[in-house]
């Protein structure tokens, strides 16, 4: 995807995409892991999101985001690591590994369902050039687990908090969409500090 000519030559955008966005499956479970957590924690259950990046520099567009090995086939979707989903174990198996791309001319798949979206991050060549570089160390830790004993688990949205805390950008002033959560955001901020 080329660059708007009308907009900045450098810019990176936040989607908040709603759990399950073009599924039935992921946003009926989501819905039930949202209850199960309020049940817990007792507070009231939120919409979830998950995140992902769009990154734009000399020209190019790189898609930034987790999903399945399986979802997208293309074979130059800019995959920077791959992880097991759910156990190491499993992660022996396709079926049960996530990818985490930097696509260059790639798409966030189901973009279109995106909620107070794109959020503009910043415009700054520096450190735009600093989130591409960074991504090439995004640990392949297990999707669903707190490996790390950060209070949460490991997602997409830890990827995304990740990154950009570890290029020096304010975590405080991103919100997620009014009555929604990110979970896994702590754990990527959490991450980022001990690195």
């Amino acid at each position: 995807m080329a660059t708007d000519d009308r907009g900045p030559q450098s810019r990176a955008d936040l989607y908040w995409l709603p759990l399950g966005a073009g599924g039935w499956f992921v946003r009926a479970n989501g819905r039930v892991y949202e209850w199960l957590s309020a049940r817990r924690q007792l507070p009231p259950a939120a919409d979830l999101y998950h995140s992902g990046l769009l990154l734009t520099t000399d020209n190019t567009s790189y898609a930034v985001e987790m999903g399945p090995v399986w979802n997208v086939s293309e074979a130059d979707r800019g995959v920077v690591c791959e992880g097991p989903v759910g156990s190491r174990w499993l992660g022996r198996f396709r079926a049960f590994r996530y990818e985490v791309r930097c696509w260059p001319g790639g798409y966030i798949p189901d973009v279109a369902e995106a909620v107070g979206s794109p959020v503009r991050l910043t415009a700054d060549p520096a450190r735009v050039a600093a989130l591409l570089a960074v991504l090439e160390e995004v640990p392949a830790l297990t999707w669903g687990r707190d490996e790390l004993g950060t209070g949460e688990m490991w997602n997409s949205n830890s990827v995304v908090a990740w990154a950009l805390a570890r290029t020096g950008h304010d975590l405080d002033t991103i919100r997620v969409p009014a009555g929604g959560r990110a979970p896994g955001w702590h754990a990527g901020r959490v991450l980022s500090q001990r690195t």
